[in-house]
């Protein structure tokens, strides 16, 4: 019912996972960084996050956390699991998941990945999304995921289309107000769920990131922001003028003294009243 990974990247933790299933994220993933990772989908048995986490968390390998976990179900053969741990990552398929279904699972204390799928149009999805991993390193661990997500689904996904899709990465210190949480983002229902997760996607980078690209507040830049900022209703020096705009409009955490980053001057720049 359902195609995901889960992985983790240095201190980046995450499941990406799209199906024809209602609000999939609210069953599929559990992430919590430096210990595990983890989809269950399939005819999906929850109590599997639990655990799993437990087994890694008293020292298990993911594969062995993987295979105590499994073997204690006696309804094991129609279900699907992924699980990236400190050492490395596992992934099963039961011999009773509906065709096509299958998975791939590599990596280390480093970085890993676990893919699997069921009820897709064929292997060429699995395969589609390890390519991807593999295309996409080097990027901040939610975009990769992301990209990894997009590849399955336009190699085909889903064999009975598309419902709902989910993104949940967590980092150390990461997200907004060092929270932790990168990225937890879910389209519950909707007939582009993929595509549509991306789009949000791109919103959670713009508010919730931090400061890129920057540049000083000096010379035109400095009259031209102000004359923005004014026009918008925040006159006065330029510096409070735009960190008193930025949190109207939900841009905080890209505040950077003294200078602008480029998402926010194009906001700015792109503004109704501006």
């Amino acid at each position: 019912m359902t195609f995901s990974i889960a992985a983790h990247d240095g201190e980046a933790w995450g499941v990406a996972v799209a199906s024809r299933f209602l609000a999939v994220g609210s069953v599929v993933p559990r992430v919590v960084p430096g210990r595990c990772a983890l989809a269950t989908q399939a005819m999906a048995r929850v109590a599997y996050l639990d655990e799993v986490e437990e087994g890694l968390s008293a020292g298990l390998t993911a594969a062995a956390a993987l295979e105590r976990a499994t073997a204690g179900d006696a309804g094991r053969e129609d279900r699907q699991v992924g699980v990236v741990g400190a050492d490395g990552a596992a992934t099963f398929t039961g011999s009773g998941c509906m065709h096509w279904a299958g998975g791939e699972a590599a990596g280390d204390s480093r970085t890993a990945f676990a893919v699997q799928g069921n009820i897709l149009t064929g292997p060429e999805v699995v395969e589609a999304m390890v390519s991807a991993w593999h295309a996409h390193r080097g990027h901040a661990l939610d975009a990769r995921l992301l990209a990894v997500l997009l590849a399955g689904d336009a190699a085909g996904g889903d064999a009975r289309g598309r419902q709902s899709a989910a993104l949940l990465v967590k980092a150390p210190g990461a997200g907004y107000d060092g929270c932790g949480v990168v990225a937890d983002l879910r389209v519950d229902d909707h007939p582009e769920a993929p595509t549509e997760l991306a789009r949000v996607h791109g919103l959670s980078t713009l508010y919730f990131g931090t400061a890129e690209d920057v540049e000083p507040l000096t010379g035109p830049l400095r009259d031209e922001v102000s004359r923005l900022l004014a026009a918008a209703g925040h006159a006065g020096p330029v510096e409070p003028a735009l960190e008193a705009w930025m949190g109207e409009v939900n841009l905080e955490n890209r505040h950077s003294p003294g200078a602008i980053d480029r998402r926010v001057l194009a906001v700015l720049r792109g503004s109704p009243t501006g």
